[in-house]
C-alpha cells in the first residue's frame, strides 16, 4: 500500500502554514510552509511509519 491508498486531508492554518494528514493513521501528518511541501513531507512520514510497522512485525533476531 502507498499513501495514495488513503484519504488525505489538506488544510491551511491561520498562520499560513499547511497541514497534510492521513486521518486513518495516527501520527501521519506533516506541517510545512507550502501545500506542495506538506504533501511531499506526508509521503515521507507515511513511508517512515510503514517501515516502522514492518520492522515491529518481524520476529526478533537471536
Amino acid at each position: 500500500m502507498t499513501s495514495q491508498d488513503y484519504k488525505t486531508v489538506l488544510y491551511r492554518q491561520e498562520d499560513g502554514s499547511w497541514v497534510a494528514e492521513i486521518p486513518a493513521i495516527p501520527g501521519c501528518y506533516a506541517l510545512m510552509e507550502s501545500r506542495d511541501s506538506a504533501l511531499a513531507e506526508l509521503t515521507q512520514v507515511f513511508i517512515m511509519i510503514a517501515n516502522e510497522g514492518h520492522t515491529e512485525g518481524q520476529a526478533p533476531s537471536s
